[in-house]
């Protein structure tokens, strides 16, 4: 019983550091990493804190300490989660007649590279019809299994790559301009475009996926945050229809991809409506949302969904958005916060003087 009193408590003192590593803005990826298991981690302190209360507790001075701490963690973990829960308020309204002329569906998927369920792949873009396609960790592999798509979306984006960066965009409208920029990395390509919808709309659409923090190879989280912010400033600086696309290898709740919507100015459909947790696709318990849509206040919500598994590590999303002229004046654009600018400039030079 005293081995798992203790083991108890040191799991709960885990829970707590970790949280508390949260607030640092160091990018190392062991801190970043604690931006992501926001939910896991609310879970197992409730749990701790029961366990303990109910199981070990004697209610002395240091049984209410933890008791308190536990309730600390498990209070801010949900404080942070809660705008993506469906008792939280929409962002992004809801529009029950879409012109169709004006409606753009988007499936953004993470393929995986050494994935090789092709047929999968397909099936989900036959299943959610959509008029963009965005294709992550394509290789020249993927890019000969994925002509079929260029006979109903001609309009073609390649960059195909073996380093499991490339991306591809398949578009059933005219695309305007695009190019292919490297923000940050000489090896990570984002994709940006101007697509004409058949109402005449230009859309701006951008779709990255930058480099993660990861314990192996790259061990911060600076090329990631520098080019979410680089783009956030871009994108803010024009009030025009634009949807920013990928997977951001960051949650959504995290300190970086917040500032970006203050940056940018967008909107986030799944604020109110669920987490839509898309990776990881093989582990229930340990899943997050790193896969995005973003969107600016010109745009309602017809549909947002996950699709099923097509033997990759992330789940595809499939979504519907509808330009509205009058939709900026129903739901404001994100505001950005005094010395969101100043961040924005800190994260930028911190990967710049590397």
């Amino acid at each position: 019983m005293l081995v798992l009193l203790w083991l108890n408590v040191l799991v709960g003192l885990g829970l707590a550091a970790g949280t508390l590593l949260s607030f640092s803005s160091h990018p190392h990826w062991f801190v970043r990493g604690w931006d992501f298991p926001r939910v896991q981690i609310a879970c197992l302190a409730v749990a701790s804190g029961t366990l303990h209360a109910f199981c070990f507790g004697e209610w002395t001075s240091l049984d209410w300490l933890f008791l308190v701490v536990m309730g600390a963690v498990s209070s801010w973990q949900g404080y942070r989660i809660y705008p993506y829960t469906p008792f939280a308020r929409t962002q992004v309204r809801r529009t029950s007649q879409p012109s169709p002329d004006s409606t753009l569906t988007i499936l953004i998927s993470n393929v995986e590279m050494e994935n090789q369920h092709f047929d999968k792949f397909l099936a989900t873009v036959r299943q959610c019809d959509p008029d963009v396609i965005l294709a992550l960790e394509t290789d020249m592999v993927w890019e000969r299994q994925l002509r079929p798509l260029e006979t109903t979306h001609k309009y073609v984006v390649r960059q195909p790559q073996s380093n499991f960066y490339g991306m591809m965009l398949f578009s059933r409208f005219a695309i305007t301009s695009c190019e292919v920029r490297f923000m940050v990395q000489d090896d990570i390509p984002s994709i940006h475009t101007e697509i004409a919808l058949p109402s005449g709309v230009r859309v701006h659409l951008h779709g990255v996926h930058p480099r993660p923090p990861e314990p192996i190879r790259d061990q911060d989280s600076k090329p990631r945050d520098a080019e979410l912010v680089i783009l956030g400033k871009e994108v803010g600086k024009f009030d025009r229809p634009t949807v920013v696309a990928g997977d951001l290898n960051d949650v959504a709740w995290s300190p970086v991809s917040r500032l970006f919507l203050r940056l940018s100015g967008l909107l986030d459909a799944r604020k109110g409506r669920g987490l839509y947790n898309t990776w990881n696709a093989n582990q229930p318990l340990l899943r997050f949302p790193l896969d995005h849509v973003f969107h600016s206040h010109h745009f309602k919500l017809v549909h947002l969904k996950r699709m099923p598994s097509i033997g990759s590590d992330h789940f595809p999303v499939c979504a519907t958005l509808t330009y509205e002229p009058e939709a900026k004046f129903e739901q404001a654009e994100t505001e950005k916060k005094p010395g969101d600018d100043a961040k924005a400039a800190e994260l930028v030079e911190r990967e710049a003087s590397k």
